[in-house]
């Protein structure tokens, strides 16, 4: 099963979304422990909160990118900013993708899908999987 390493700072978010991503979640409340966490647990994929205390969740992504150890991690950046210029600012810190909240879990789950590698992704539950026309 996939583990996701979700740093979110607000507490109905984080409970929403661990409970409706049925994953292996592992829990960050600020962008430092975030980035430390990562190191230590060796997440598939991050879900990054960009509004974050103690170290923002831009910074916190920017740090995860520029460590070998956690270079290759994916990042999806959350964020309620949904203009054009905060999606390239995402990207720009180095997260893979972007989604808004309030969160779609359909449309979150196509991401984390497309991000995951193949041998990965292939544990995602079928149910989940994006419908073939």
């Amino acid at each position: 099963m996939p583990k996701i390493l979700l740093v979110e700072d607000n507490e109905m978010n984080r409970d929403m979304l661990s409970r409706r991503l049925e994953r292996e979640i592992v829990l960050a409340v600020d962008g430092q422990s975030g980035v430390e966490m990562a190191g230590t647990h060796a997440p598939d994929l991050v879900l990054m909160d960009m509004s974050l205390p103690i170290l923002d969740g831009w910074e916190a992504t920017r740090r995860l990118k520029a460590d070998d150890a956690t270079r290759h991690i994916p990042v999806i950046a959350l964020t309620a900013h949904a203009m054009s210029s905060d999606r390239e600012k995402a990207l720009e810190a180095g997260c893979d993708d972007y989604d808004t909240k309030p969160i779609e879990l359909p449309r979150l789950l196509e991401k984390i899908a497309a991000l995951l590698p193949p041998s990965i992704a292939a544990l995602l539950p079928p149910s989940e999987e994006k419908p073939h026309e």
